[in-house]
């Protein structure tokens, strides 16, 4: 199993976890395979591996390695 770094804190996930699997995690919301939520409600976030940022449609085809680094930033409505 895999301990990456998401956000500065470290987080073992299953082995061939993936960026949609470290964002379920994260926001403890259930996502299909395309990183939508399943409750259809919006997600509202962007996601960076390695200091890239990686578009939801290769979330779901991006396996995390030992030591990953993430960046998972949620958007906030408000000022």
């Amino acid at each position: 199993m895999p301990t990456v770094r998401i956000n500065d804190d470290e987080t073992i996930l299953a082995e061939g976890a993936t960026v949609v699997d470290a964002v379920a995690h994260t926001t403890g919301r259930e996502l299909t395979a395309e990183g939508k939520p399943t409750d259809g409600g919006r997600l509202g976030v962007a996601v960076a591996l390695s200091g890239e940022v990686i578009p939801r449609s290769r979330w779901s085809g991006a396996v995390l390695a030992e030591a990953a680094e993430l960046e998972i930033v949620t958007a906030v409505q408000g000022g």
